[in-house]
């Protein structure tokens, strides 16, 4: 029976971080990870410009930036109902959505969660890979009971941490309700290789037709790409030709730039998957806590789900340091914050949604009538703000009906 301050179950992006910033502050960290290697899973690699704060204050930023964490400068919204040069009139500079940050960050998924797993045991946390969890416990007496290199082993902590994902075997444990709303449309991404044409420091979304693309160069002529279409299309996709039939709806017109992304290869494997917002009311129990998806996850279409777990693991960790006393009340403040966050981070992923991934006649006018009235008012991109500069930067009524009618150009009431 081995005891450390804490287990964390899970050592991707959000367990690695805590167990490098808990092991610097002296903490005892036992990680847990089920994959030996860690593969290309589809999951986001893009940093919003307030999550890059976050990933700042946890001590993090040189180590990714060192790694090859690549910064985008800036944004263009292209869309079938408006010309290529009158979208690219109104590029976006990123660097305006957060002090000192250039731009979102890039950096490949399967080597972020590395580069974070070598640091953690630098910084002195024990990581065991290949573990087979059998079980976990909560409560007076946390821990985990696990196989690890063919040895049944069990361990005990002061705080046993959840960072095992969206089927979290924590949060089971601590019987913590997963909330979730109706699926919207179909999410699918593809890592492609060999974009040659493509401004690296540029990152696009668009919509023609029945799909609508996502683009953020990682550099050196790779970008991880992303497409919505509707549910009723689950399997469009599917088969040995679905990459390149996918990278296909990228030649479009309204941004021509795009047949440098249609021309590249594929450099991992298609995913798709509906898409959803989750959510936890209370991400702790009496001696565990949540963090990252286990405590419930944003609508990809925003593409906020590292900025999220990056703030997940700054809260955490600064309350664990701010006493030696650890006790279930002292997470309050944290879930306070996550729910607030994760209302607002919801609904403007809805806003979203139902502007760049809705396909009839009806969507294609809303798309219009939003570029020309936020043309000369630009109260009508406040949502967008909440994506770049963090849920708190937007003011509160961004995150009402009033102002999503406004948006959508819907009647109220």
């Amino acid at each position: 029976m081995e005891r450390y301050d804490l287990i964390i179950v899970g050592g991707g992006i959000g367990g690695s971080a805590l167990a490098v910033v808990a092991a610097r502050a002296g903490r005892s960290v036992l990680v847990l990870e089920r994959t030996e290697v860690f593969e290309d899973q589809v999951r986001g690699e893009w940093i919003s410009p307030w999550g890059v704060t976050e990933v700042a204050r946890v001590g993090l930023l040189d180590l990714l930036v060192g790694a090859g964490g690549h910064y985008l400068e800036c944004h263009v919204t292209y869309d079938e109902t408006r010309e290529p040069a009158e979208a690219e009139a109104r590029t976006l500079p990123l660097s305006i959505f957060a002090p000192g940050v250039p731009g979102p960050l890039c950096i490949g998924h399967p080597h972020h969660c590395q580069t974070l797993l070598d640091e953690a045991v630098r910084a002195g946390a024990r990581v065991l890979r290949s573990v087979d969890v059998h079980s976990v416990s909560v409560g007076e007496a946390p821990g985990a009971v696990f196989t690890h290199g063919g040895v049944r082993m069990e361990a005990r902590a002061r705080l046993l941490v959840g960072a095992d994902g969206r089927n979290s075997m924590v949060r089971e444990a601590c019987g913590i309700t997963l909330n979730a709303d109706r699926p919207h449309h179909m999410f699918g991404g593809l890592l492609v290789e060999g974009v040659e044409g493509w401004d690296d420091r540029k990152q696009a979304i668009g919509t023609e037709g029945d799909f609508a693309f996502l683009a953020f160069p990682q550099g050196d002529g790779r970008v991880r790409v992303y497409g919505s279409y509707s549910l009723e299309e689950r399997a469009r996709f599917a088969g040995p030709d679905g990459a390149r039939k996918f990278l296909n709806n990228f030649r479009v017109n309204c941004s021509p730039d795009n047949s440098a992304i249609a021309d590249g290869r594929p450099a991992g494997p298609l995913r798709s998957y509906a898409n959803n917002d989750t959510w936890t009311d209370t991400p702790y129990a009496p001696g565990a806590l949540l963090i990252g998806d286990a405590a419930g996850w944003n609508d990809p279409i925003i593409g906020l789900g590292l900025s999220i777990t990056y703030r997940d693991v700054r809260i955490v960790s600064e309350l664990l340091a701010g006493s030696d006393h650890w006790s279930t009340e002292m997470f309050a403040p944290y879930a306070e914050e996550r729910r607030e966050r994760m209302r607002r981070l919801r609904f403007v992923a809805s806003i979203t949604s139902t502007l760049d991934a809705e396909f009839d006649e009806a969507a294609r006018a809303r798309r219009r009538s939003y570029f020309d009235r936020s043309a000369n008012d630009m109260s009508l991109g406040a949502h967008a703000f909440a994506i770049m500069g963090g849920p708190e930067a937007a003011p509160p009524e961004t995150f009402t009906p009033a102002y999503r009618a406004r948006v959508l150009g819907e009647e109220i009431g």
